[in-house]
Parts: structure tokens; sequence; C-alpha cells
């Protein structure tokens, strides 16, 4: 049902109640809503345009297929990044490939014997570029890194800074607690700032303090 002219835009718990109840045509307006930011999100968790694309349908089948578990009231936001971010996790998995490996990280067994990415070192940004073109450049590195990261450190990553969700809704869209999320994100920034460091290190022989670019 379209949206009446003069009336505030129904929110998205109040489309998804709507299609709970089996208002089937308040489905179209759910899926168009979040197409360009799942997508994108999906795109970058994935590093594959084509992958994201199917992970996307499958998405919002399995909202319209899981509709009855939405609790009314809940945020929608999180409950929808939830069932993306399984889907994502689901297709890498069917591939038998993690997002690591797609990066051509070098790996190294852990204590668990599971593969554990090695950043590679990062190319120092050249002498000369203005500042500002070489905060570019620095922030296309960190992505980079970001990339290479492991899936549960890159996961809060790209759904905190990249996505911009609040630490509370990457604890709902990834089912674990607050604390968790915050306690990866900060692994996660050490492992930049670490590679970042010893990036400059090798570049000039000499340690010096690094601050991680805003990403």
């Amino acid at each position: 049902m379209p949206e009446h002219t003069g009336q505030a835009p129904e929110t998205d718990e109040q489309l998804l109640d709507r299609l709970r109840a089996g208002e089937r045509d308040v489905f179209g307006t759910l899926v168009r809503r979040y197409e360009r930011e799942l997508f994108g999100y999906l795109r970058r968790y994935l590093g594959d345009e084509d992958l994201a694309d199917d992970v996307f349908q499958n998405t919002f089948v399995q909202v319209f297929l899981k509709i009855q578990q939405y609790e009314p009231g809940r945020a929608a936001r999180p409950w929808l990044y939830a069932i993306a971010t399984n889907q994502a996790i689901d297709a890498l998995r069917r591939r038998n490939r993690r997002a690591d490996q797609r990066a051509d990280a070098v790996t190294t067994p852990d204590e668990d014997g599971q593969p554990r990415p090695l950043f590679e070192l990062l190319p120092a940004p050249g002498d000369g570029p203005p500042d500002s073109a070489d905060r570019a450049e620095q922030r296309e590195l960190v992505r980079a890194a970001v990339d290479r990261l492991p899936d549960l450190l890159r996961q809060v990553v790209i759904l905190a800074y990249f996505q911009g969700l609040k630490y509370r809704d990457v604890a709902d869209a990834l089912d674990i607690p607050v604390g968790t999320v915050k306690s990866r994100l900060h692994a996660a920034l050490a492992r930049l700032t670490q590679d970042w460091s010893a990036n400059q290190e090798a570049e000039d022989g000499s340690p010096k303090a690094v601050q991680v670019p805003d990403i």
C-alpha cells in the first residue's frame, strides 16, 4: 500500500508489523528502503558484488519466511542486519572460503588450528602529495587492512564504522553482548595500529608514533 501524501512515512517497525499481519504489499517498500544500505554492507563484507546481490535477495526471502519470528516493537534495523549477516556467513561457507582468504592474506594456524591472517605490509604513502590526498590514500590502505581482519573482528568494524550502527545494534545484529562488541573493536583497532606502525618502521627504519587514520 503506497504511503499517502501528507502523512509521515511509516517506520520500518510498522512495515514489519504489517508484513507480519499478512499485508504483503508492504514488502516492496521495505526492500527499497534497505536496498542501497544493505547491499553496500554485503558488498563490503563479501568482497564480491555478484555474491552480495545473491545474498541480498536471500536476505529478504528470509525476512519474508521468518516474519512471524519478528517481535513487535523490536528495532527493525539490527534484526535485518542479523539476517543479512547470517546469510553472508552461510554463503561464504557454501563457497568453502573465508573472507580472509578472499583478500589473499597469508595465514598461519592459531592455537585452535584455525587459520589466522597475518597482515601484509601496507605500502607507505609516497612523499609529496598534499595532506588531503595523503589522508585519502591512508584511509584506503586502512580499508584494505580491515578487509584482511579475521571475521569476528571485521564484522564489528564494518557494522560500527562503515555502517554506523551503535554498539547495542551491533550486539543485536550479531547476537553477542555489548561488552564483546567493544572488546572486538579494541582488538581490531590494536591490530590495525600495530600493522600501520610496523609499516612505518619498515619504511624509514625508525619507530614512530602513528595514529590510525579515521575510517
